[in-house]
């Protein structure tokens, strides 16, 4: 898979992918992550890539020609055209879903916004897929573009151990994850549950599975809704209503 961020702070965005799992899954060619300097591509002799916004207000706009530009220069150099998608607090609520999907495709584009934005008019040429990762407002789209990126490369064979390092974890099942212990067994006069200690894997599960449900349960009970839930799973939450 090949994953392309427009950015204004390429090095910023380097300096994280560059690191831990993903850093080594770049190395070893599971993922290729490039990025790419808008400003590469404006053809204001002093690098400019924002104006004042028309009508007034604060702050700066970035001007639809680089970004333009620097997005058909990469249509260009893959053959076709990547699946784009504009960072900004105005789109939908990226999901681990929406990460499951995004995994499957062969080449994404993440365009960071800056300062106020980007030109509408852009927008509208590229009509890219816009989304958030949550009600709140970043400088710019650096951070949220670094989600997506790690949260999609996760999920390519081979990036993780196995795949049972997320298929467990929060939300990818619309559950949230259960409780984790390590050594010592007792800290802090707190203990391990015995169960997990217990070398009973069966029981070990069934442990796991009721403490992901009961977590969802009084945690995120929305989620509940588009779980894969047994008999068993149904029960025991009627037990945690009653109680």
């Amino acid at each position: 898979m090949r994953i392309d961020i427009l950015t204004l702070f390429p090095e910023m965005c380097n300096s994280v992918l560059g690191e831990s799992i993903i850093g080594r899954a770049r190395q070893s060619g599971k993922v290729e992550i490039n990025c790419i300097d808008i400003r590469d591509y404006t053809l204001d002799k002093h690098r400019r890539v924002d104006d004042k916004p028309y009508g007034g207000g604060m702050g700066m706009v970035m001007a639809p020609q680089p970004i333009y530009d620097c997005f058909q220069a990469l249509c260009d150099e893959i053959g076709e055209r990547p699946h784009l998608i504009y960072l900004t607090p105005q789109g939908k609520t990226l999901t681990q879903d929406r990460v499951k999907e995004l995994s499957q495709l062969n080449n994404i584009a993440l365009l960071c916004g800056h300062y106020e934005g980007i030109d509408e008019r852009v927008i509208e040429e590229l009509k890219p897929e816009e989304i958030s990762v949550g009600d709140y407002v970043l400088t710019g789209g650096e951070l949220p573009a670094l989600i997506v990126a790690d949260s999609v490369s996760r999920m390519l064979p081979g990036v993780l151990s196995d795949d049972e390092c997320f298929e467990e974890e929060s939300h990818f099942n619309s559950l949230l994850e259960y409780p984790q212990y390590t050594h010592p067994s007792v800290w802090k006069d707190r203990e391990v549950p015995q169960v997990l200690l217990s070398g009973h894997h069966a029981n070990v599960d069934k442990w796991r599975r009721e403490r992901s449900l009961e977590r969802t349960f009084s945690r995120r009970p929305d989620m509940l809704e588009n779980a894969d839930l047994s008999k068993e799973d149904i029960r025991f939450l009627s037990k945690l209503k009653k109680d």
